[in-house]
């Protein structure tokens, strides 16, 4: 008995270490610490990876990056780890920012996206030009900048690509942004907004992308709550804003008559809530028909 209980035990722990190695018990990867990151980056002839690091939080964030912190902070960042390669007089800066989940990451690239830049297939998706490439991987979100005047965008991609593959080699976008119909879909308007989505602190955790459908522009979206009754919940809240009758119920059409945006067809199913607006107030030829085609890609809990 003594030996079986010896085998059990070094078993366990064996199958713990293989747990803390490879990733969570959720299967995401693990979260790399700032000493981590700076071993990951690859070797680039010429240059050398500065020794120095600089780690912030949400207390200090605004140290590094001011004004814009408070959008960091509101999209559930924890950590950013802060990097370098040098030469000479010319330096390469690497910002690693953290969040606190891979949707709150790819949210806050996505609310940086210029169209100003090109794309490449570097993590979930990258943006960048010759001087910069910012991308997304797992939680995090990923910036590096050159203050070299020559033309970069080659080691960045390669800087880029060896780190996107270290942080979460299966990097892509989450899967409810996924499950958006790519008919009529405006290129690269996929995005993630964790509250006040248009305007109600109520609607949060909202995934969305932009449509142009026979001239016309809308929005999808698709919110979630989490659980079903949670779901119910923040149509209350919506239905009491809009001075509406709660007869809502789940799988039927519910159209929530918004003074401030318009009129928004709805459709409950489980967690979800799954939308869609004009930002002009028009009524959307063909809604209920898109917001039908949306809710059968998913599979709803």
């Amino acid at each position: 008995m003594k030996k079986i209980f010896v085998i059990i035990f070094i078993c366990s722990i064996r199958l713990a270490l293989a747990g803390t190695l490879t990733g969570n018990a959720d299967g995401q990867p693990e979260q790399p610490t700032p000493e981590t990151l700076q071993s990951w980056l690859p070797k680039i002839q010429g240059w050398a990876v500065s020794p120095n690091l600089e780690v912030f939080n949400p207390d200090n964030l605004f140290n590094r990056i001011n004004g814009a912190a408070p959008l960091y902070i509101a999209a559930n960042f924890r950590e950013m780890t802060s990097l370098e390669y040098t030469k000479g007089d010319d330096y390469i800066t690497i910002q690693a920012y953290r969040h606190a989940t891979p949707e709150d990451a790819f949210g806050m690239y996505a609310s940086e996206r210029s169209p100003d830049l090109s794309f490449f297939p570097v993590g979930g998706e990258a943006q960048g030009d010759e001087t910069s490439l910012f991308f997304f991987a797992g939680n995090m979100y990923v910036k590096i900048t050159s203050g070299a005047a020559s033309d970069l965008g080659d080691i960045l991609q390669k800087i880029g690509s060896d780190l996107a593959e270290k942080i979460d080699a299966k990097a892509d976008f989450p899967p409810v942004i996924q499950a958006f119909p790519t008919e009529d879909r405006i290129s690269h308007s996929q995005a993630y907004i964790t509250s006040n989505y248009i305007g109600h602190e109520f609607l949060s955790s909202v995934y969305t992308a932009s449509y142009k459908k026979d001239g016309q522009n809308f929005q999808a979206f698709v919110i979630d709550a989490k659980t079903p009754d949670g779901a119910k919940n923040v149509l209350t809240r919506y239905a009491a804003f809009t001075k509406q009758p709660q007869d809502f119920a789940e799988g039927l059409l519910t159209t929530m008559k918004d003074r401030y945006n318009g009129d928004i067809p709805m459709i409950w199913k489980g967690r979800y809530i799954i939308g869609i607006f004009s930002e002009s107030g028009n009524a959307i030829l063909g809604a209920t028909d898109f917001l039908k085609k949306l809710e059968s890609n998913f599979q709803f809990n």
